[in-house]
């Protein structure tokens, strides 16, 4: 199947023939559903911290922030921001001249309420002779969306989110990765007075993300009274997954060399764990909000991260313990407990367990990367959410699922998944190291049998594309999980241009 020039693409990919087999075995076979026992809820999964612990756990959060330990930001922001635009690239395609959907409509409607508005006004003139407003008057409507999209203007369908005016300040602006900063000085800075921040980015955009940091530290360390160390990363070359015609064999390109393609934001877990840190925040670039509106989400990030800390310190507790082969039956009842009630992973054969084999079983559950996850309450947004699912050791533990790990023609599954009272926001704080100090190997607690299949097209041609574990589903499968419930405030995302007149992304 595979010839000379092949195993060479391969090599400089840093990948083998053994693991593009697996692959496309992988793609024939396809991901085998997960087994459901209950969509998580209140009192089933999910923490609902009332005001009094929720102080408490902020205040643990702040102490252990004054201990010296790293903390970091991670922040996926490799997407482009095409798919903001896709309606406004419709327009300049469609037949018509005058806006006329009521997402064109709205866009225009609302287009001075922009923070790029002032940019775009000035490349209009520049381009065109003409401002936003007498380019509209005079029935242009397309040469301003072109000078918004396109290269000769702000080239916003090109580049990447993070790097896009979504707020006002004044007479200034804010894109995502600056808002990110903001947000990380209010809750993720250290005792050193460092907030370190890591964005994940492509190749294409990497100096742009890095030019902009550059530009703007000085101005946002003088607002904050911090200090930033940004870093980036790319998605490895090596976590790129095989593309597969319809008989199964490599996708060839035009050239005779095989298609891979990028495996999705679970390749990032790679990443993750090149990270030299303690706690790390996981956030997606597009949820963030002006400085007016954060109180919610530094409030609710603190409680995640004082929740965090507090089961981190208690299961450091119950290991040394367990190391120590000083425990009663009391005792390892206790534990047990915890990983049943708070940990919510629960093994139905437990008492049949001798007192050794039961320590020896604890102890396993309990020495993997931790984290905990904010759920906000189901208001039909599309994606993922919070699970009891069975593992393939027999246990059941929280998990976040996609739609597509879950088969939607059996109607038991098909109620849970749409009748869940929560939704995943992406929202998560975790501990990167043991308790003996030492980090986690994450890619060892990815389940590789929660990928899945998509179908693609290349060149007018039909391919099979492997999608690797998702960063916060698979990927992070054998981890253990605390879900708690967060308010609808702290999720604001930009999945299209026009969610930036929203009232959450206004000035006050």
């Amino acid at each position: 199947m595979f010839d000379e020039k092949d195993l060479k693409q391969f090599k400089q990919k840093g990948t083998n023939a053994e693991n593009v087999l697996a692959q496309l075995e992988l793609i024939r076979k396809g991901f085998p559903f997960l087994e459901l026992e209950a969509a998580a809820s209140i009192g089933n999964g999910i923490m609902a911290v009332d005001e009094s612990l929720s102080q408490m756990y902020i205040k643990t959060w702040d102490n252990y922030r004054s201990k010296g330990r790293k903390i970091t930001k991670f922040v996926p922001a490799s997407g482009a921001a095409s798919r903001m635009f896709k309606d406004l690239f419709g327009f300049l395609d469609a037949k018509y001249k005058i806006p006329t959907t009521n997402f064109e409509i709205a866009f225009f409607d609302g287009i001075k309420e922009f923070a790029f508005y002032d940019e775009l006004d000035a490349c209009c003139k520049t381009n065109e002779g003409k401002s936003i407003t007498e380019l509209i008057d005079c029935g242009s409507y397309k040469a301003v969306v072109s000078n918004l999209l396109e290269s000769k203007g702000l080239n916003y369908g090109a580049l990447p989110k993070g790097v896009l005016k979504f707020h006002k300040y004044n007479s200034a602006a804010r894109t995502p990765l600056e808002e990110h900063m903001a947000e990380g000085a209010l809750y993720a800075s250290g005792v050193d007075g460092v907030v370190h921040l890591h964005f994940t980015v492509s190749n294409e955009h990497r100096d742009i993300f890095r030019n902009l940091a550059e530009s703007c530290t000085k101005n946002m360390s003088k607002r904050y009274g911090t200090m930033f160390d940004i870093t980036f990363s790319e998605q490895k070359p090596s976590t790129d997954t095989v593309a597969a015609a319809d008989d199964g064999t490599p996708f060839r390109n035009s050239d005779g060399s095989i298609l891979f393609r990028p495996g999705g934001h679970g390749a990032l877990i790679e990443n993750l764990n090149d990270l030299d840190t303690d706690i790390v925040f996981i956030k997606n670039i597009d949820n963030v909000v002006p400085d007016h509106l954060k109180t919610d989400t530094v409030t609710y990030k603190k409680l995640l991260a004082g929740i965090l800390v507090t089961a981190q310190s208690k299961i450091f507790d119950f290991l040394h313990l367990l190391d120590s082969g000083k425990y009663t039956s009391e005792q390892l009842n206790q534990i047990s407990e915890y990983v049943d009630k708070v940990l919510c992973c629960r093994k139905k054969d437990i008492d049949k367990l001798n007192e050794r084999e039961l320590a020896e079983w604890l102890h396993a559950k309990l020495d993997r990367p931790l984290r905990v996850c904010g759920m906000v309450k189901n208001v039909g947004e599309p994606g993922g959410g919070p699970f009891l699912a069975y593992n393939s050791d027999g246990t059941v533990s929280p998990q976040i699922l996609e739609s597509s790990q879950i088969d939607l023609n059996d109607a038991a599954k098909k109620e849970m998944f749409t009748k869940g009272t929560h939704f995943n926001p992406v929202d998560l704080v975790c501990a990167l190291r043991g308790y003996k100090g030492d980090k986690f190997d994450l890619p060892k607690y990815v389940d590789p049998a929660t990928g899945f299949i998509s179908s693609k097209s290349k060149n007018g041609r039909e391919l099979k594309a492997l999608e690797l574990p998702g960063l916060w589903n698979g990927a992070m499968s054998d981890w253990n999980t605390i879900f708690v419930e967060v308010p609808l405030s702290t999720f604001n995302p930009v999945k299209t241009v026009n969610d930036l007149l929203r009232p959450q992304h206004q000035p006050a």
